[in-house]
Formats: C-alpha cells, structure tokens, sequence
C-alpha cells in the first residue's frame, strides 16, 4: 500500500532576471557593450543616442525628454485594459557621472591578415604535387592546432582520409608528405611531439659543432636533457661544459610552440580594456567607471503612441489586443533592461569603491609591500553583498592605475603572521620568494627546505609545503629543473 506524504519546503531559486542581472555584472566592458548593441537591436522599444554635452541626466527627477524629444514612460503597471496614466513619470536613464567628452576615445585594434591555416596551405601550393597528395596535405595541415602541432596519430589520420576523402595511401606516403609539410614555415611546424619539433629547427641550422651535439643529445638523450642530468650529459658525449653549455645554448633559442608566434593566427589583437579608472587628485584618489560607448538608453515614444492609440480607439480587436501584449512584453524587457544597467554600474562602483580604499595606501604609492591581505569575504561584509558577487566583479574586471592596468583579483591575498605577530598578505611573501630565488645560484639552486629556512631568517616562518605551493602558483620549478650549467 502506498503511503501517501505532505512536506512544506522553503527554497530559494533566483529568477531569470536576477541571473541576467548576475551576466551583466560579471561582463567586462567590451562584453558589456557588445550586450548593450544586442539588446538595442533586438527589442524595438529600447533606443540608445549619445548624451548631450549637458549635465547628465536625473535619475530621480520628474518628466524628462531625450534629445530627440521622446518622452519617457513607466510600463509597471502596463496590461491589457489599462495603459498608461497622464502623470508624469520619471524617465529611466543610465547615464552616470563617469564619462565626458574630455576623455581619450580609446581605439581597439583589430589584427588583419591571413589566418595561419591558410599561410601554411599557400606555400603548400608552391610545390608540384598530384590531386591526391594535395588532399593529404591538405588534410595533414588542417590537422595542426594553434601551437603548431600535429597531435593526431597517423593511423588515425589514415582512416580519416578514407572515410571522408575517398583517398586510400598507406602510412609510408603518409610520412613522406608530412616531411614535406615540415618544411614549411615557421621552422618546427608539423612536428607531433616537443622533440621532433626541436630537431625540426635545428637541423635547419648551419652545420657547427653546438649545433650537431645539440641534435645528438635530442636525439640519443632527451630525457637527460628535459631532466637536467648534465653529469650524465657530459659523461655520455665526452664534452666539456663550454661545450654542454653551448648545445643548451642553441637548444634554449628554439621556438617550443611555432604556431604560437604567428600573429595572423589570432582573428583579434588581444588588449585590455580597463573597466575602471583611478587617478590621484591632489592627494586623494578618484574612481571612475569606464562607459566609452555606452549609449543613452529610453524607451521608444512610438511604443508609447501604440499603447495610448489603443486606449482612445473604441473598438479593440482579438489581433489589436494581441499587438498590445507584444508591445508590454517589450516594454518590460525594455523598462528591467534599462535598470539592470543602472544596478550594474552601482554594483561596480560600489564593489570597487571598497577595494580602493581598502588597499588606499597601495594606490597612493604604488608599493605593492602596502597591499593588506583582503579576502572577498571582507569586501563582501563592508558593502553588505553576497561573495559571489565580488567575486564577479574581481575575477573579470581590469582597473587603470597610475602605475599600469591591474587585474582586481590580484589585490585579493590570504594574510600569514611574521614573526612579530603582524598580518602580512602572502603577495608580499611570495614577492621574496621570487626573489630570493631570481638570485640563487644556479649552479646549485635552493631546494624548498632551504627556501624555508631563508625565509624564516628574514621573519616569515612558513612550512615547506607552503613554500611549495607558492612556488607553484608562480610558475616556478622545482629545483632540479632550475639548474644550469
């Protein structure tokens, strides 16, 4: 017999808006004005013009008229049998005082250029080749990645070009065209693992004695060589440690990722755009929000003559109410667009107000050994919001300084005690981390034990395995791999 239950659950969901909301905030500004042109474009009840060179305009003030004269309207209480008051009613703007006409208009360049896969298939075409082979190299260079590389297992290439192009070789042709399309420029393109890509560039080199032993050690010892046993290396091949130091020398110069360089591989030139701004003026800093191309944004008065011309007509019709309907929808994605705008831009400053003056001393001077330990959480319970919101704003968000763009994230730090019992952010630690291992010796580095002790002595008494964890989050090696000869 079944048995048969009531439970009351609260349960808390956000809504489509609240999460649309979440996107915007989250977006930095090229993002965002991207959005900004998609939603102009999409809903015909939301229009855009530039500001005027007046005051910006009265989020709390009474009536107002854009530059064209369109007057704005309130849809909340928008429905099918009641339209819109005689009131007046504020009109929803999203201007802040962020911007003037003053401000440089910075221009985003954008790289021009034949894409990398297609350089590689015109020198291609320089060589005399049947239909068949065209198709295989073909196929062999839209195999390549963006590094350069062919990852792909012959064999599995083989079947490929029987399945799709009907073209049936076996794995000897396949080598040989491979070569071929190693011989392409850049040097080491084509290569399918670090080695051969190595021994690609080399053997493009002049034939001199630090060339020849650099290839013999790739070729007889690579794992040595990767591993750093140099002992081993000088053993097995007879060499001095000039000689050794100059082979690693020509292997040092080498391009690891050929694909990578090439610049017409990437359809936009990468640049930061800063979302925020911060100047000293006369001592005290100033924070603003960058809104280069954010246009003027008010809702359409010929949505607004629609609604009323509905109102005065004495026969509604089932298509006029149905033509109304779609006019509110837009009205209110239009009226919560507009306003999700306007929180955005108070939820940045406001995020980015208490960043700045939490680490107030660090924008003053520019001393990163005056950035406090600031956890989201902190900023989080000063501006009474949620941490994933910070989080939003930190992780995406860049700020101009008087000393270079930042990344927001990178003023965020756990704090560790010195040894006088003062809370000090691990940025500053991992600081001299970096270097005291920038002036070791070489030769002999310093394994993390001993990185431990000297750290100590300068007054940070931390564990090895943190001095590891560090040293990891810097991208720096282990001491084995930091050696040289």
């Amino acid at each position: 017999m079944l048995k048969q239950s009531l439970n009351l659950k609260l349960l808390q969901k956000l809504s489509p808006q609240q999460i649309q909301l979440m996107k915007l905030i989250q977006m930095p500004t090229q993002a965002f004005e991207q959005k900004l042109s998609q939603e102009l474009e999409e809903n015909p009840a939301l229009e855009g013009g530039l500001e005027s060179n007046d005051e910006y305009s009265d989020l709390n003030g009474d009536t107002d008229f854009d530059d064209s004269g369109n007057e704005s309207i309130n849809t909340e209480d928008i429905n099918i049998d009641e339209y819109l008051s005689d009131d007046e009613i504020p009109n929803y703007k999203t201007q802040a005082n962020n911007y003037s006409y003053d401000d440089d208009e910075k221009q985003i360049p954008y790289a021009s250029g034949t894409s990398f896969t297609q350089t590689l298939k015109n020198q291609i075409n320089t060589y005399r080749l049947t239909e068949d082979e065209e198709i295989i190299t073909d196929f062999l260079i839209g195999s390549i990645d963006d590094s350069g590389y062919i990852r792909r297992d012959l064999l599995d290439i083989l079947d490929d070009l029987a399945f799709t192009q009907n073209i049936f070789t076996n794995i000897e042709v396949l080598e040989q065209l491979l070569k071929l399309v190693q011989q392409l420029d850049p040097p080491g393109v084509g290569a399918r693992d670090l080695k051969e890509c190595l021994l690609i560039q080399l053997k493009r080199k002049e034939e001199k004695p630090s060339v020849l032993l650099a290839i013999a050690i790739l070729e007889q010892s690579f794992d040595h060589f990767v591993k750093k046993h140099y002992s081993k290396l000088l053993q097995k091949f007879h060499i001095s440690e000039d000689e050794l130091k100059d082979a690693i020398s020509q292997i040092e110069r080498l391009n690891p990722k050929p694909g990578g360089s090439f610049v017409g591989n990437n359809k936009i030139a990468e640049q930061i755009v800063p979302d925020f701004s911060i100047r000293i003026i006369e001592g005290e800093l100033e924070l603003t929000l960058n809104s280069r191309n954010e246009p003027e944004l008010y809702i359409s008065n010929e949505y607004n003559n629609l609604l009323k011309g509905y109102k005065d007509s004495t026969n509604k019709t089932k298509s006029q109410k149905e033509a109304v309907q779609f006019i509110k929808q837009k009205l209110d994605a239009a009226k919560w667009f507009i306003d999700a705008v306007k929180q955005r831009q108070q939820t940045l400053l406001l995020n980015m107000n208490a960043i700045m003056q939490h680490q107030k001393e660090y924008f003053l001077t520019g001393d990163e050994r005056k950035l406090k330990p600031m956890i989201l959480k902190d900023i989080a319970d000063e501006i009474g919001m949620d941490v994933s919101t910070v989080s939003r704003v930190a992780n995406s968000k860049y700020v101009s300084t008087p000393y270079g763009t930042k990344l927001i994230k990178d003023f965020f730090s756990e704090s560790m005690k010195n040894d006088q019992g003062e809370d000090v952010s691990t940025k500053e630690i991992k600081n001299i981390l970096l270097s005291v291992i920038t002036e070791e010796n070489k030769k002999k580095p310093l394994t993390d034990d001993k990185l431990a002790l000297i750290l100590k002595d300068k007054g940070y008494p931390i564990a090895r395995r943190t001095i590891a964890k560090y040293r990891e989050q810097l991208d720096i090696p282990v001491a084995r791999l930091r050696k040289e000869i």
